[in-house]
């Protein structure tokens, strides 16, 4: 099959990258805005058609929450409209679509994890577009998988767990907020579920992916200080509103992940787990 991955540069669009040459079955069309803009509709039908895409992963995505409550419209064309565009095109040229989607769909005031057909209510404009990104694909492509997932993080771009890492090494004392649960997803392993998707054959749908587990951004970084032996700062835990930010964030995003699991038959690994393995890249 022909693959188009956009967002090639991010940190899933790289862990695709790794994973392409484990499934060398297949023939990859890597781009970020300097080789495709999806932004540019034409541009886009164009390179679907031309290249006989058979299969688009859009990784591509504005995701800085905040500086998105004051850049609304650049937001909306990343998150909603040019995902519509990639999802038109796809259906023009009978390809499917797997759309990269987010846990801020949901406000965060439940206390189960969320189910694909929990209703959403996004609280911040990262969440809304991202949610409008969700509806234009299922729209306009017959073959679209949509795939929310949470608290991203790599070896790859800045992240949560590089950031830290940083600050553990800078700093005597760090305050991290313990009232926001939901689970850390390594980039790695969603870039796995994907593949999973495409090689069994992809059943279009919403689903959920995220490691197994919960925690709180606390527990999260106590993890990855004791990982990475950080034993000079002290972590104390804060609430939200001790860390004011300009969007809010769910309080509550776990994501339940049993139709994924399900469909393709893949097993995911607990948080800590997969947190050691790109500790050890990050290592190496």
């Amino acid at each position: 099959m022909n693959i188009l991955i956009t967002g090639a540069n991010g940190q899933l669009g790289n862990e695709m990258q790794v994973l392409s040459k484990e499934n060398r079955q297949h023939t990859y069309f890597f781009t970020d805005v300097q080789e495709l803009d999806i932004c540019d509709e034409q541009a886009v039908h164009g390179f679907v058609k031309d290249n006989r895409i058979d299969v688009i992963v859009n990784c591509a995505a504005y995701t800085a929450v905040d500086k998105a409550e004051d850049n609304q419209e650049l937001c909306d064309k990343l998150n909603h409209v040019a995902p519509g565009y990639l999802a038109a095109a796809a259906e023009a040229c009978g390809a499917a679509l797997i759309q990269v989607s987010t846990d801020y769909v949901f406000d965060g005031t439940g206390y189960t994890p969320y189910t694909e057909e929990a209703a959403t209510c996004p609280n911040s404009v990262y969440g809304s577009t991202k949610l409008a990104g969700e509806q234009a694909v299922m729209k306009h492509c017959s073959r679209a998988m949509v795939i929310r997932t949470a608290w991203l993080y790599s070896i790859y771009g800045n992240n949560f767990v590089k950031t830290m890492l940083r600050l553990g090494r800078e700093r005597e004392t760090l305050g991290v907020v313990f009232d926001q649960i939901g689970t850390p997803t390594y980039a790695n392993d969603l870039a796995r579920a994907i593949f999973a998707a495409v090689n069994r054959g992809i059943v279009p749908g919403v689903y959920h992916f995220s490691n197994e587990g919960v925690c709180s951004w606390y527990d999260f970084t106590l993890a990855i200080h004791r990982l990475a032996g950080i034993k000079t700062c002290k972590v104390s835990p804060l609430h939200t509103d001790e860390f004011p930010a300009k969007a809010p964030r769910p309080h509550y995003s776990v994501l339940d992940k049993t139709k994924i699991k399900k469909t393709f038959g893949i097993d995911i690994p607990h948080w800590e787990a997969s947190l050691a393995v790109c500790m050890k890249n990050l290592e190496e």
